[in-house]
């Protein structure tokens, strides 16, 4: 990769999801080595700012050290004089990247929990160009900072991909020729063929927080997205992309999805050039699906593996086979027989520490009860929850 005297290089990230349990085992040790492995790209590539997408954590409350693994990356930027830009993801606690941004900005890195408006925080200026940030909204929140663009209450109230397209506008007026003009945003489009990457929720991806892309402004040199776990581009003009997260973190059809970091070369008035990065971090995850009647011949195919296994046996189930199997496997994550129905409350309760009450809702709307319209009423709940919580 080469560069000229006003190259800015960047290290867009994302979707860390420190604190991360998946089915009892704790993620965390290997996402804490991947942000080690991201100070090694930043000195070797020459990295001049780092970007951080959204979605740190995990959850609103995580653990020491999964807030330990996040301190220890940006005071290794402090080190290496590299300064970040980060904003909350869905998954974030928006108060409590608030209150950190005072010390974070003494390693150098901009943090914001909360979504502003032009000229009161929602961008940043640089001698390089400037930055404009956009945090993750829940309806409410986009809304409510739609209103601070309004001089006559109700002409807000529009769908969700319009407020965040004005927003977006706000924020992205001083983009001007002859600077890098960078977006950071935590969101999702709507006809952007986007392709998952496995442990996204539903309702945060589909149309009722969906943003059209065509609301991303063409005066943004580089637009640098969070929020699918899947590394892609989604927009040529301006040029968009999603980093994706660092590990696989759920099993599915993203096991083959490609992940990881982008090393972006920006200069002003000319197209940038995206490199990806997809170094092997993690534990691979993968599903096993073998016949009852297989299980002897292939059971070393799962015993052998070297990630972090699902085995689904075609059959009727066997509850001494599977504590067998868990037993003689303890990356063995998952045992199910073709003939059992998913137990989504059994499963929402092993994850009650990383379920939101919305998240968890809306796995009891999917799943238990069988909608597939459920919409309308997921949004009342997060409506009337996020009133009641207004402060969390």
């Amino acid at each position: 990769m080469t560069r000229t005297n006003k190259t800015l290089r960047v290290l867009h990230t994302a979707d860390w999801h420190l604190g991360k349990v998946l089915k009892g085992a704790d993620r965390t040790p290997e996402i804490a080595d991947a942000l080690k492995d991201h100070l090694r790209i930043v000195r070797e590539e020459n990295i001049d700012l780092v970007v951080v997408a959204g979605d740190l954590f995990d959850r609103p409350r995580v653990g020491a050290e999964a807030e330990a693994a996040a301190f220890e990356f940006f005071l290794g930027l402090r080190e290496l004089g590299v300064p970040a830009l980060v904003i909350s993801g869905n998954h974030d606690s928006r108060p409590r990247l608030e209150a950190l941004a005072p010390l974070l900005e003494l390693t150098g890195a901009y943090v914001r929990g909360e979504a502003r408006v032009r000229g009161e925080g929602g961008v940043v200026r640089r001698d390089w160009g400037e930055a404009a940030l956009l945090p993750f909204l829940s309806e409410r929140r986009a809304v409510k900072a739609a209103q601070l663009l309004e001089s006559e209450e109700g002409e807000w109230q529009t769908g969700y991909s319009d407020t965040v397209g004005r927003l977006i506008a706000n924020l992205s007026a001083g983009f001007r020729p002859g600077q890098v003009n960078l977006l950071v945003a935590h969101l999702t489009f709507e006809g952007a063929n986007l392709r998952l990457g496995g442990g996204e929720f539903t309702f945060y991806v589909g149309n009722s927080y969906a943003v059209a892309v065509e609301k991303l402004p063409t005066s943004a040199t580089y637009v640098a997205l969070g929020h699918i776990h899947r590394q892609q581009q989604v927009s040529d003009a301006p040029v968009a992309w999603y980093s994706g997260s660092l590990v696989q973190l759920d099993f599915g059809e993203g096991e083959d999805a490609e992940r990881g970091v982008l090393v972006v070369e920006l200069e002003p008035d000319r197209p940038p050039q995206v490199h990806q990065l997809n170094p092997d971090w993690g534990k691979p995850l993968r599903t096993f699906r073998i016949p009852a009647g297989e299980l002897d011949r292939r059971i070393g195919d799962v015993e052998n593996w070297r990630g972090y296994a699902r085995l689904i046996i075609g059959g009727r189930a066997n509850s001494e086979l599977r504590e067998r199997l868990y037993r003689a496997n303890p990356h063995l994550l998952e045992v199910r027989f073709e003939t059992e129905e998913p137990d989504p409350l059994a499963e929402a309760a092993a994850r009650v520490e990383t379920l939101s009450w919305p998240e968890a809702y809306e796995l009891y709307l999917r799943e238990e009860r069988g909608m597939k319209e459920y919409a309308e009423l997921l949004a009342a709940f997060r409506r009337v929850y996020e009133e009641t919580h207004a402060s969390a």
